[in-house]
């Protein structure tokens, strides 16, 4: 397993993390989840991810329960949870400070943890001052609930707020941001963020690199009964899959037939190709993965062999099948 700094800190993560969104608390039960736990574990991860609204809170408990059976050194793992979705009640959701502060009591009474390493604010929130926001997470790290505080899915204007509002005040600024990235999602990794990695040294711990299983190629004839795409009650996963009969949807699984062909010229899976497309880029601190099975995370932990494969002349390959590379002159280079 490699492992990078967290942006400008010197906390160390895995480059490949566990995450447990629609899987775990959801998708499969406790004693499956623990497995896939300690499958990753066992492999080197020590980043794992869940979230206050992931399975109304399951995933958190059902993560809980796996950390205190097998009995690891707490120093020897890197948790993350994030903020937003808490519940249906007026002040259960957003980033105000009664919320912040209350549901991160929440998840750690879930996760069964005096704290966690990492804290997200899990969208902006339009409707509380940043000011509140950024003194709500100070707070937090002050009280030593939580190590580093961090966004998902914010602008980098927003993130350069939070900055500006933390240098003013003398406070703890977010440190790292979870946004989605993959082959057909780039845009804000790519040329958004660029300024934010060498102005902030912010971290990134990016989402769905397999979007969502599409670049696994198992969506090619169709959605499959026992994936993620499957699952009726999931508004998410009702969308994506609706999304497939779309000319973009089509267009897409066009190309992910080509990259399965670079993938069984270099010898990997398609799957693998796309992780460690990902894991090429410099900018990335970790790429959180999800598995409904221990066998799938030993699968996506292979994909570290493949990075080296990754020529300039396969990434200018698999460039010239995705036909979307960002109009910011930027390029991933092999080392």
């Amino acid at each position: 397993m490699e492992y990078r700094y967290l942006g400008r800190s010197g906390l160390m993560v895995s480059c490949l993390s566990l995450g447990g969104w629609v899987t775990y608390g959801g998708q499969v039960g406790p004693e499956v989840a623990q497995q896939c736990m300690k499958a990753a574990f066992d492999s080197g991860i020590n980043f794992f991810d869940t979230a206050e609204v992931y399975s109304g809170g399951q995933c958190e408990i059902d993560m809980g329960i796996a950390i205190r059976k097998f009995g690891w050194k707490r120093s020897d793992l890197v948790i993350s949870t994030k903020l937003f979705w808490g519940g249906k009640g007026p002040n259960d959701r957003g980033l105000s400070r009664k919320h912040i502060i209350e549901g991160t009591d929440a998840s750690l009474k879930r996760l069964q943890l005096d704290y966690v390493d990492l804290l997200y604010a899990h969208r902006p929130d339009p409707d509380t001052p940043m000011e509140e926001i950024v003194r709500a997470f100070n707070y937090l790290v002050e009280k030593g609930k939580v190590f580093y505080w961090g966004t998902s899915e914010w602008s980098a204007a927003q993130i350069t707020e939070a900055h500006a509002v933390a240098q003013r005040l003398g406070l703890i600024a977010p440190l790292m941001e979870q946004p989605q990235y993959n082959m057909f999602h780039r845009d804000r990794i790519e040329k958004e963020y660029l300024p934010l990695y060498k102005i902030f040294g912010m971290g990134t711990t990016t989402w769905s690199p397999l979007a969502s299983g599409l670049l696994t190629g198992k969506y090619n004839e169709g959605v499959p009964p026992d994936s993620r795409l499957a699952i009726e009650d999931n508004a998410v996963m009702k969308r994506l899959r609706d999304s497939l009969e779309s000319e973009d949807g089509q267009l897409k699984i066009s190309k992910v037939r080509k990259l399965s062909d670079i993938a069984d010229r270099i010898g990997c899976t398609t799957a693998q190709l796309a992780l460690a497309w990902c894991l090429k880029n410099p900018n990335l601190s970790s790429v959180i993965t999800g598995a409904s099975r221990p066998s799938q995370v030993e699968e996506n932990v292979k994909s570290l062999q493949v990075v080296p494969l990754l020529t300039d002349e396969i990434m200018e390959a698999i460039e010239g099948i995705l036909m979307n590379r960002p109009a910011q002159d930027y390029n991933f280079r092999s080392s």
